[in-house]
């Protein structure tokens, strides 16, 4: 039973960390990157879908992404849902191709770009504290329960404290990687 609970712990904790990967991909660094358009809703028959959904996303060039819309009635929905989806981006149409010129970021919006990389980095930290202290009241439960020792509730409670420093540390590793490539020019 303790031994699932650390194992849960650990999916739960990795989980954390892969929505760290996907909230720091979809954050401009200069280049394009497909996933730069992931929070991208269109309008389109009725109803709100992702911009992968209605067109293939691509980075031909490093400055410049492209999206091959499927349908040629959605090609000026496809274009507005860029513009509006606030990331500075201004996207034109080019018969079924919207192209996306990626421009270079200056220095103040790199900068904010950094410290909003910090806060998803604090949210992945703030959840993996929270797997963590669910993990000891269970932990804490089975004891009251007599299920383990306290000798065995001690120890897995210190294996627990060093799984969730391990992956903080990843988080801040993470953090490292993304801010290096966000303040390269």
């Amino acid at each position: 039973m303790a031994d699932d609970l650390v194992k849960d712990l650990k999916r739960r904790m990795e989980g954390a960390l892969e929505v760290l990967r996907r909230e720091f991909a979809g954050l401009r660094t200069g280049r394009a990157s497909v996933s730069l358009l992931d929070p991208v809703m269109v309008e389109a028959y009725g109803s709100r879908m992702p911009v992968n959904q209605v067109g293939s996303v691509s980075a031909p060039e490093a400055r410049l992404l492209t999206v091959q819309v499927w349908d040629r009635s959605l090609v000026n929905a496809v274009e507005k849902a860029i513009r509006n989806a606030d990331l500075g981006l201004n996207p034109q149409s080019d018969g079924q191709t919207v192209r996306v010129p990626i421009p270079q970021l200056d220095e103040e919006r790199r900068v904010e770009i950094t410290r909003i990389a910090g806060k998803y980095a604090e949210q992945a930290k703030i959840a993996i504290r929270n797997v963590r202290r669910d993990g000891n009241d269970r932990l804490k439960r089975l004891e009251r329960d007599g299920e383990i020792s306290q000798d065995e509730l001690h120890q897995r409670t210190g294996v627990i404290q060093e799984l969730t420093d391990a992956e903080i540390d990843r988080v801040d590793e993470l953090l490292d990687i993304k801010q290096t490539e966000i303040m390269q020019v």
